[in-house]
């Protein structure tokens, strides 16, 4: 049996520690995120202030974009760090703070006035996605190095599907006061809440007990990101062929977006059905977080990858030939499915890939290189479906699907190492 370094020590005598603070830093985030929500409340209120659809569906667009971009950019500078807490919690503040800034820009929208308020609204929309885009890297590094890699799958997924569970519950209380109250303090009491839970879990993140890397290999000489990147695209195929299978997912999934507006033209949806096919989606993450996670760290992540292909492939068969409303149950059922396997589980496989000093470079390429995919996606299905209908965008989202599942199942190798057997013997 080799014998466990002081590090791991470390860190096997922190993780019960270290798996509470996380979950309620991920809890306390998505409680935040619920009075906040980028798909609904950050939409509403751009749709309070402009008719523009292309500007309402910019918001979640900026997010997902402005979180995935700079991963790349700051690998370099992360794979250098011993310790990464921080950076986390400094650069955090910045996904944070703009909302204090949208509940500022409704109280001062009557004096301000729309134009200028939308200015502002975006400006912060941007400052938010990149400061979110900056916190990933250190923050990935430094969740994977603190939890053990028989496990990381388990607490990816826990605390995503805790972070849904508190979206969920806040989201409701958000549309009762979106209700009740006068516009636009209703949006700002909104962020100002928010606001309130970002700082709850900021300090649950503060609590993070995380050991200096002294063993770290860092090279004297500091390289450029691109060329730890071209390194790693030359010598690891197989990361290579996940790279195509990440960047291909989002056009795969491209159809989910329309399924509401799909069911609402073509079977007269009434808004309880929509309520319940949302409740529907937002349950089937919840479960599929917690539960492709946990068999993902015993199955292997690749599985749960071709599981989430599949769930993709049949969702748009679904849509495609479904002959009444009730069928959209089980094609949100699987959406949710294919959802979780792409982001959260993603996630999860991503640092299984290269060593310790290579993993921010590993995850900034599987973010940052996704990101041309994430924006094109959904503006392409969109283009189709008013240019050629639905039935097209769900036809193509079921070919790539398929070549989805051929890459995972044919190319792509688990790229997970063999524990260490003290790292199993408690």
């Amino acid at each position: 049996m080799l014998p466990v370094t002081a590090l791991e020590k470390n860190i096997r005598e922190n993780l019960k520690h270290n798996v509470i603070v996380g979950l309620w830093d991920g809890g306390l985030f998505g409680a935040a995120l619920g009075f906040a929500s980028f798909s609904t409340i950050l939409p509403l209120f751009v749709a309070s202030m402009t008719t523009s659809a292309l500007l309402i569906g910019l918001v979640p667009a900026i997010h997902s974009v402005g979180w995935q971009l700079p991963q790349l950019f700051t690998a370099s500078y992360v794979s250098r760090l011993r310790r990464y807490k921080r950076s986390v919690l400094m650069m955090t503040i910045h996904e944070r703070a703009p909302f204090l800034g949208f509940a500022a820009v409704a109280l001062l929208l009557p004096k301000i006035g729309v134009q200028t308020g939308l200015l502002i609204t975006f400006g912060l929309l941007a400052w938010q996605g990149l400061g979110g885009g900056f916190t990933a890297n250190p923050w990935t590094s430094m969740i994977s190095k603190i939890i053990p890699p028989e496990s990381r799958g388990t607490f990816f997924g826990f605390q995503a599907g805790i972070a849904n569970l508190f979206i969920s519950g806040s989201a409701v209380i958000a549309g009762y006061l979106l209700d009740y109250l006068d516009s636009p303090v209703d949006f700002a009491i909104c962020f100002l809440i928010a606001c309130f839970f970002f700082t709850l879990s900021w300090i649950a993140l503060a609590r993070t007990r995380e050991p200096e890397d002294v063993e770290k290999v860092i090279p004297e000489e500091k390289t450029h990101f691109w060329d730890d990147s071209k390194k790693i695209l030359r010598k690891d195929p197989n990361f290579n062929w996940f790279l195509t299978a990440r960047f291909l997912s989002q056009f795969a999934t491209m159809g989910f977006s329309f399924y509401i507006i799909y069911a609402l033209r073509r079977f007269d949806m009434d808004a309880i059905t929509a309520g319940f096919l949302t409740a529907t989606l937002t349950i089937a993450q919840t479960i599929a977080n917690a539960g492709m996670g946990w068999l993902g760290d015993r199955w292997g992540h690749r599985s749960m990858l071709i599981i989430g292909a599949v769930a993709a492939l049949l969702s748009s068969i679904l849509a495609w030939f479904a002959p009444s409303i009730v069928w959209f149950y089980p094609i949100f059922l699987l959406a949710g499915l294919a959802n979780v396997s792409i982001w959260t589980i993603g996630m999860a496989m991503t640092v299984d890939f290269g060593t310790e000093a290579e993993r921010p470079i590993y995850i900034g390429l599987s973010q940052t290189l996704t990101a041309p995919a994430t924006i094109m996606a959904p503006l392409l299905g969109g283009w189709i479906v008013d240019s050629a209908g639905f039935i097209p965008t769900f036809s193509i989202s079921i070919v790539l699907s398929i070549i989805m599942i051929g890459i995972l199942i044919f190319m792509v190798k688990d790229p997970r190492k063999p524990l260490r057997s003290s790292h199993v013997a408690h």
